[in-house]
C-alpha cells in the first residue's frame, strides 16, 4: 500500500544513524502511589497461559521475560537532513534492529518506505516472519513515518488519507471499574482473572466482575471480555452462556493465538457476543490465517508488534475486503490512533487510564495528552495535529 499522492517518489534524504535510545516525557507527571487494590498497577491475578502452573498464577510478572534483555524498544533513525523519526517495537525487536536490520537502512531513501519494509521482511525471514524479528521491523516502520510526517511537517494519519471521522469513540481496558465509569467511559473492556485452571468457583468469579461492570455501566454500555489465550473452546461455550444475559460485545483471545480452527468453530457456534482475536498475530499472512479459518468477527493487530503502520493498513485492507471492523490492541497509543483515525473499518481506540489514586493533575495530562472530549459514546480521542506522531518526549 503506497503512501499518499503528496509524498514526493524521491525525498533527496539518505538514512545516516540507526540507533535505540532511551526517552523521557517533556513533561513528566507527578509519582504517586496507586490506591490499594488498584488493577491498573498490575499485581494482580489475569488469568494467561501459565495460570495452569500455580508457581506462575498469582501475575504475569511472574514470568514476563527480563526488560533489560527482552523489553520494547525505541529506535532513532536520523538522515543526512537533520531531519529523524522515533517508532518504538514489541520484546526483544532491539536486538533485530541493531543487529540486521541497521545495515539494511543506512544510506536509503526513508521514503521508500514499501521497498524498506520488504527488504526487512525477506531478510529476516529464515529466522523471523513473526516474534521478534516483526516486533524489530515494526519499530523501524513506525520511526520511519514518524519521519516523512516531519520532513513534510504534516501529522501521519493526514499522510496515510486523512480524517474519517471527527473524533474516534474509546474503550478503557482494567478493572478499575468504577473510576473508569465515573470519568465517563461507556465502554469497558475487562481482564478475566480467572480460566480452566479455577474451575466453577472461577467462573462464578469472572460472573461476578461482569456484572459488577454492567451495573456500573447501566444497560447501554458496551462491555468486552479479554481472556488473553489462557481459556479452551468448552470453557468459552460455557463462559458464553452463563454471561449472555449481560449482553458481552466480545470475547477475546479466548484460546491460544495459533488455534485458527478452534477459534472457527467458536465463532461459528456463539451467537450471543463476538469472536475478537489478533493482538498476537503477525503480519497479513498471519491475518489470512484468521480469514481463512472464519475465526473471529473482529481483528485487533497491535502496531508495534505486527509488522508496523505499514503492515497494519495491508491488514486492515485484507478486512475490509470482508466487512470486518479492524479495532487495533493498543490502539489509542500516540501513534495506533493516527491509524485509527485514518482508517475507515476501524471504529475504536483502546485507552489505558492512570491507576486511581493520584492528585487530580494527573488525569488531567491524560485527558491533555490523548485529546479527550465527551459526548454521547462516552469518551472520545484525536491524534496530534502536529508533525509525525507528535511525540512529545526527549532522548536521554
Amino acid at each position: 500500500m503506497a503512501a499518499a499522492p503528496q509524498v514526493p517518489e524521491k525525498s533527496g534524504m539518505k538514512i545516516t544513524s540507526v540507533r535505540l535510545v532511551r526517552t523521557r516525557p517533556r513533561r513528566p507527571v507527578p509519582s504517586y502511589r496507586p490506591a490499594p487494590g488498584s488493577w491498573s498497577t498490575q499485581g494482580v491475578e489475569v488469568a494467561n497461559p501459565m495460570s495452569i502452573y500455580p508457581k506462575y498464577k498469582a501475575n504475569r510478572a511472574l514470568f514476563f521475560p527480563d526488560p533489560g534483555h527482552l523489553g520494547g524498544f525505541t529506535v532513532e533513525i536520523a538522515t543526512d537532513k537533520g531531519i529523524k523519526g522515533y517508532g518504538s517495537g514489541g520484546p526483544g525487536g532491539g536486538a533485530v534492529v541493531e543487529g540486521n536490520l541497521r545495515k539494511l537502512l543506512l544510506g536509503e531513501d526513508p521514503f521508500d518506505i514499501e521497498r524498506l519494509w520488504d527488504m526487512m521482511w525477506r531478510a529476516t525471514m529464515h529466522y523471523g516472519r513473526m516474534g521478534i524479528a516483526i516486533n524489530g521491523i515494526s519499530g523501524v516502520d513506525i520511526a520511519l513515518w514518524d519521519l516523512i510526517g516531519n520532513a513534510l511537517n504534516m501529522p501521519v494519519y493526514k499522510l496515510i488519507g486523512g480524517a474519517t471521522k471527527d473524533r474516534i469513540p474509546a474503550y478503557c481496558t482494567g478493572n478499575d471499574i468504577e473510576q473508569h465509569a465515573e470519568f465517563g467511559f461507556k465502554m469497558l473492556k475487562l481482564a478475566m482473572p480467572h480460566g480452566p485452571a479455577d474451575g466453577r468457583e472461577g467462573m462464578r468469579k469472572n460472573l461476578a466482575l461482569v456484572e459488577r461492570a454492567r451495573k456500573a455501566l447501566g444497560p447501554d454500555g458496551e462491555i468486552m471480555l479479554d481472556c488473553w489465550m489462557a481459556w479452551t473452546e468448552r470453557y468459552t461455550l460455557e463462559m458464553a452462556e452463563m454471561l449472555a444475559p449481560l449482553r458481552v460485545y466480545w470475547m477475546e483471545e479466548c484460546l491460544q493465538p495459533h488455534d485458527y480452527e478452534g477459534f472457527g468453530r467458536l465463532n461459528a457456534q456463539i451467537k450471543s457476543t463476538r469472536i475478537a482475536t489478533g493482538e498476537h498475530e503477525y503480519t497479513r499472512y498471519g491475518f489470512r490465517q484468521l480469514l481463512e479459518h472464519r475465526s473471529a468477527s473482529i481483528w485487533q493487530p497491535d502496531m508495534h508488534w505486527c509488522g508496523g503502520l505499514t503492515e497494519m493498513r495491508r491488514i486492515a485492507a485484507l478486512a475490509a475486503a470482508y466487512d470486518i471492523p479492524v479495532i487495533p490492541h493498543g490502539g489509542g497509543q500516540r501513534d495506533a490512533v493516527h491509524f485509527v483515525m485514518a482508517t475507515t473499518n476501524s471504529p475504536w481506540a483502546e485507552l489505558f487510564m492512570p491507576a486511581p489514586g493520584g492528585p487530580p493533575e494527573v488525569y488531567r495530562r491524560f485527558e491533555e495528552d490523548n485529546q479527550i472530549t465527551r459526548g454521547p459514546e462516552g469518551i472520545y480521542v484525536r491524534p496530534s495535529d502536529r508533525p509525525g506522531f507528535g511525540w512529545e518526549f526527549e532522548v536521554v
